[in-house]
């Protein structure tokens, strides 16, 4: 086989622009209408972008968006609880930032698919928040109680002493799970905890030897070039420095590869035909980390160089509103895992999608992608139409088709 060696192949897929490529890769074959599972309808494809400006005006009347990240969820019922969290502690620039990794972190990590049925009462408030938004409030008060921190005097932190200790109990009791109200991936996401735990520990030169998350902002500001940091440099730390935590997935070359997973279309001539990354927790996390950094007068520049992000409501969008449908229709209605062929299929045009959706908002505003990245789009945007779409068409919301995850992919 020539190409990429093993070793070469595996580095490439943990890439951005590895993802990108698959992704378009599988575009193609789409526009030559062979993909076995999927057919394209680009002629729906300026509905879709209607749909995205309308809801993004709406949103943003001063067309001030903000970057898609975790951020924008602990604020839900438009209350700042970072503010109320940090400010209650004596900490400068820089632990202030580390403190926001360790947030960042944790709460990304549980943010998968919470399921239909989950609810979470914030106590603070009395307020009830459902899916992504109850989650970041969930993991915000999990967080604030100290339930990641091996340090019961400094309980704002994720450290490995922590999160090696952490138990399914300890996340039912604070996400308020029971028989009456079941979360997706109980068990799956306390065991993640444990992993990032043990990944941490692991890697001393990202984490630190008290293998505390946070400290991986001092890494990435050492990196950093005349206060100037790629987001492809903290998608790279993210990936190598959280690569052990996922669960019995493929490995190349003795790496393991994440969120990559097989498809018969993408093809190559090395180690790396077949395969298909996404990585899509590691880029909303990396999405999730600029903000931290800003804060500390660091300038993320290339957030273009990121992808969109392959989940139920930005891929819900497409299927939705018609520019993908299923060959089978009886497909909609099968229980699906993240490996099975249709899945991703469906992830890899959502990403090549996501790219079309963002050229067509910046040429109908007359915006650049430095005023209008990726990371604006599908804040603005993408995920806010598939949830709208979604709510429209199904009591309750939920996705056009039937996820059977882990807790660790969506």
């Amino acid at each position: 086989m020539s190409g990429r060696s093993e070793a070469e192949a595996a580095r490439w897929l943990l890439t951005a622009g590895a993802v990108r490529e698959r992704a378009h890769q599988l575009l193609a074959h789409a526009d030559a209408g062979d993909l076995p599972h999927l057919v394209l309808d680009r002629a729906r494809l300026p509905a879709v972008i209607d749909e995205v400006v309308a809801v993004t005006k709406g949103a943003y009347p001063d067309g001030a968006v903000p970057y898609h990240s975790r951020w924008r969820h602990f604020s839900v019922g438009g209350r700042d609880r970072w503010a109320g969290l940090v400010d209650a502690v004596d900490v400068d620039a820089r632990e202030r930032a580390r403190i926001g990794f360790d947030l960042a972190v944790t709460s990304v990590l549980l943010d998968a698919g919470a399921g239909p049925d989950w609810r979470y009462r914030e106590p603070a408030s009395g307020d009830v928040f459902t899916r992504s938004e109850g989650l970041a409030v969930a993991s915000f008060d999990l967080f604030a109680s100290g339930a990641f921190s091996g340090d019961a005097t400094r309980p704002l932190r994720a450290d490995a002493t922590g999160l090696a200790r952490f138990e399914a109990s300890r996340l039912a009791s604070g996400f308020q799970c029971g028989a009456a109200n079941p979360l997706v991936g109980l068990d799956g996401r306390a065991a993640l905890m444990r992993s990032l735990g043990r990944a941490i520990a692991a890697a001393p030169d990202l984490f630190g030897r008290d293998a505390r998350i946070g400290n991986l902002v001092d890494y990435l500001e050492r990196h950093a070039v005349d206060g100037r940091l790629k987001a492809t440099d903290i998608l790279d730390a993210v990936l190598a420095g959280f690569g052990l935590v996922w669960p019995g997935r493929l490995t190349l070359a003795g790496l393991p590869l994440g969120d990559t997973w097989r498809h018969r279309s993408a093809q190559s001539p090395d180690a790396a035909d077949a395969l298909v990354p996404f990585h899509k927790l590691s880029q909303w996390l990396t999405y999730s980390l600029v903000e931290p950094l800003e804060w500390l007068g660091l300038t993320v520049t290339d957030l273009d160089a990121l992808t969109g992000l392959p989940e139920y409501r930005n891929g819900g969008l497409f299927l939705d509103l018609g520019v993908l449908a299923w060959r089978d229709p009886a497909v909609a209605s099968r229980v699906m895992t993240p490996g099975e062929e249709p899945i991703v299929e469906w992830r890899a045009l959502t990403v090549a999608l996501l790219d079309e959706v963002a050229k067509g908002m910046r040429q109908r505003l007359g915006l650049d992608a430095e005023r209008l990245p990726l990371a604006k789009v599908l804040q603005g945007g993408t995920w806010t139409a598939g949830r709208r779409v979604a709510q429209r068409l199904r009591p309750g919301g939920g996705p056009p088709l039937t996820l059977d995850s882990d807790g660790t992919v969506f």
